[in-house]
């Protein structure tokens, strides 16, 4: 076996298909394109979204809202979950213990909120707080540090 007698498998390839060659070939005529109609010709491409002439879903349906570009989105959490995540005796919560803990992803703005009680003394590290968050941690002698 050498370069000169190297083939594809038998099956593998097909010959292309010879369009527009005479009635004979059995491809004439319409070029198995059909009759007419934009597809018939040459030079066509789909718009993304028409449907035929007909009024498309994405003006069809109504539109409402806006989304702000200046939206901060914080990744809340709330104070009896770091009660929990305190009882193995930390003393600091900040935003690499939250991404180990699985709470929160490693370039989340990370939110504490006031639901739930905290008993220890814990330094939470955190780019917001809700006022009920930062006094039931202060009440039970901790620190709410605003990255």
């Amino acid at each position: 076996m050498n370069l000169s007698n190297l083939k594809p498998a038998v099956g593998a390839t097909r010959n292309e298909k010879r369009v527009g060659r005479g009635t004979g070939s059995g491809r004439g005529g319409t070029s198995t394109r059909g009759h007419k109609g934009a597809k018939s010709r040459s030079g066509y491409s789909k718009k993304s979204g028409f449907e035929g002439g007909q009024m498309p879903l994405q003006r069809r349906v109504p539109k409402f809202g806006f989304k702000s570009l200046n939206r901060v989105e914080y990744k809340a959490i709330n104070l009896d979950v770091l009660a929990s995540l305190t009882e193995g005796g930390v003393t600091t919560l900040d935003s690499a213990f939250f991404v180990n803990a699985g709470l929160a992803s490693k370039n989340a703005k990370i939110k504490i909120l006031g639901r739930g009680e905290i008993a220890t003394a814990v330094e939470v590290h955190a780019h917001a707080f809700s006022k009920s968050a930062v006094e039931a941690i202060e009440k039970a002698g901790g620190k709410a540090v605003t990255l």
